[in-house]
């Protein structure tokens, strides 16, 4: 990197942070070392977080959210992945806000970047023209979207975002927590936030083992279960792969080559031992195919739709070119989310906290040992070897280092719940058989406290047990209130991919819009208690007041019921 470029990114990340923390009025780094008491605790700012904190603000409580980085947005943002969404997300399948902010997405593009005449008149705008999504985009500008919508409850002193912010001890009486330290991982100044209820909208579940509230990690036994994929025996450290995401552009007859990684070699020969067999290198466009568990052959090609089939440089693309006036980008910006980066090699949760960093620690060393490998190695369409002109894009990411901010992570510790969400409930090949019904007629199994809906298959990818892809069919789910509900603690509702919901369906509840509807459900549920003065399970077993809060999440844009549709 030359030196006019490093001048560039400094000033960038110095300053951007704080113009954007000081356009809503609230401090970079927060005062710790005293007492909070607001209606509602958040903790964890990711998309689930952010829209429960939407939610309650609206709902009229005064709500305090933390965040370990420095971004909100999670999926969204300092994770940099691209929205995962069902077929129909353009129509309906999601929550008014979550489409609120889906169109607030491209109305930014529209209203800041100079588009094509075609791009800008598009009201389906899709601004990297990414295979993965109907909306590519670069995490800043979800970022921006997220922290414009959080700026009125800001102002009016209803929400205030605690960042580099992360929870380390609670105090809990019985069955309700009182109070939940929290560390600025700058000051290390602590704050004890205290309040009548507590989201967990972090990325692991980490209020969980902290409030003593009842959990399971991994994958859960057929016995315990009834799922027909299930293993045998469970299995709490099997768990899904998490991948660190970075996103490169190309920049022909340059050479951008990394450094070479310390673990490179170690990739580069390492063959994936799975069960069924991977069919070799890791680091090949050689892959297993999600669903048939055959070798799939994938392209790479940054200067064009690549060879035919799957192109990965256009699969998950930020910013497509032909989007924009002439001159905008000198190359799409892709963000690297592959089979070839996920990291399977040990667990982060149900092992030490040193164990758990240095799987974190490996699985950079893996991304950056595809890029590296990318970048002078791997085959080209035209019988060469390697894109040396494959630019790490830290400014997208908004890191020194170019990986993203925080861990993709695919599975958290999930709630021993009222009710949870088990593969009978939304497996296709299960409910046909069960109901007789064809594919046509069949849905999945429908609850009487549906807070909400998703869709997407029960995708997931290789584990730490060695298991390769699970992908299966599945029907459009509701998501049942039950399964927010924790089985003995009073004031602790998760918001994440920490809810009732097993290894198994965790694989089609941990998408991007089921996650925020999750989260809304979570931030009015939380409104809902505070003002009838109940805890949520009797919300929920009292049929009026239960039909009475789904009524209002109705009011609220939250759709409670599928149409009938396809199985995805």
């Amino acid at each position: 990197m030359n030196a006019s470029r490093r001048r560039f990114l400094a000033t960038t990340r110095s300053l951007l942070p704080i113009t954007a923390w000081l356009s809503l009025g609230m401090p970079a780094i927060a005062a710790g070392g005293r007492e909070r008491s607001p209606d509602l605790v958040i903790v964890g700012g990711g998309t689930g977080g952010v829209a429960a904190a939407l939610a309650a603000c609206l709902a009229g409580l005064r709500v305090i959210l933390t965040e370990e980085t420095d971004w909100i947005g999670g999926q969204l943002t300092a994770q940099a992945v691209p929205p995962d969404e069902h077929p129909w997300i353009e129509q309906f399948g999601c929550t008014r806000r979550y489409r609120q902010f889906r169109n607030q997405v491209r109305r930014f593009y529209q209203d800041h970047y100079p588009l094509t005449a075609e791009a800008r008149a598009n009201p389906l705008l899709n601004p990297g023209n990414g295979s993965v999504s109907r909306l590519c985009h670069e995490p800043r500008v979800a970022l921006a979207v997220l922290l414009a919508s959080l700026a009125p409850h800001v102002s009016g002193k209803r929400l205030e975002v605690l960042t580099h912010t992360s929870p380390i001890r609670a105090d809990v009486d019985g069955d309700r927590v009182r109070s939940v330290t929290v560390r600025n991982r700058h000051s290390q100044e602590e704050t004890v936030l205290t309040a009548p209820y507590f989201i967990d909208a972090t990325e692991l579940g980490d209020l969980l083992p902290l409030t003593g509230t009842e959990f399971v990690i991994g994958a859960e036994s057929r016995r315990d279960t009834g799922e027909p994929h299930a293993p045998d025996e469970a299995q709490p450290l099997n768990q899904q792969a998490f991948t660190w995401c970075f996103a490169v552009d190309h920049r022909p007859g340059e050479d951008h080559t990394i450094t070479r990684p310390a673990e490179y070699e170690f990739w580069r020969d390492y063959v994936p031992d799975m069960k069924p067999a991977w069919p070799g290198r890791l680091l090949s466009w050689d892959m297993t195919h999600p669903i048939t568990l055959e070798r799939r052959s994938v392209s790479f090609d940054p200067t064009g739709p690549g060879a035919g089939g799957l192109n990965l440089f256009i699969y998950r693309r930020l910013a497509d070119p032909a989007n924009f006036q002439t001159g905008t980008y000198s190359s799409g910006i892709s963000l690297i989310n592959w089979p070839q980066n996920d990291y399977w090699l040990g667990p982060l949760v149900g092992v030490p906290q040193e164990e758990a960093d240095r799987h974190l620690a490996r699985g950079r060393q893996l991304s950056l040992s595809l890029l590296y490998w990318m970048q002078t190695a791997a085959p080209r369409p035209d019988g060469g070897t390697g894109w040396p002109g494959l630019r790490l894009r830290e400014d997208i990411v908004g890191t020194e280092d170019g990986l993203a901010k925080s861990v993709y992570v695919r599975e958290a510790r999930r709630i021993k719940a009222e009710f949870t969400v088990r593969e009978q409930h939304v497996s296709t090949e299960f409910r046909m058989k069960e109901t007789g019904l064809g594919r046509d007629e069949v849905t999945a199994a429908r609850f009487d406290d549906s807070v909400g809906v998703g869709a997407y298959r029960i995708d997931l990818h290789p584990s730490t047990a060695g298991n390769n892809y699970i992908d299966l069919s599945s029907l459009p789910f509701q998501i049942p209130m039950g399964a927010l509900i924790p089985q003995r603690i009073e004031n602790l509702i998760p918001a994440a991919k920490n809810i009732g919901v097993t290894h198994i369906t965790n694989g089609c509840f941990r998408l991007h819009p089921v996650e925020w509807n999750i989260g809304e459900a979570a931030g009015l549920l939380a409104a809902a208690a505070i003002r009838a003065k109940e805890p949520p399970r009797h919300l929920r077993n009292s049929a009026a007041r239960r039909s009475d809060f789904i009524a209002q999440l109705q009011r609220q844009g939250v759709e409670t019921d599928w149409p009938r549709l396809t199985p995805l």
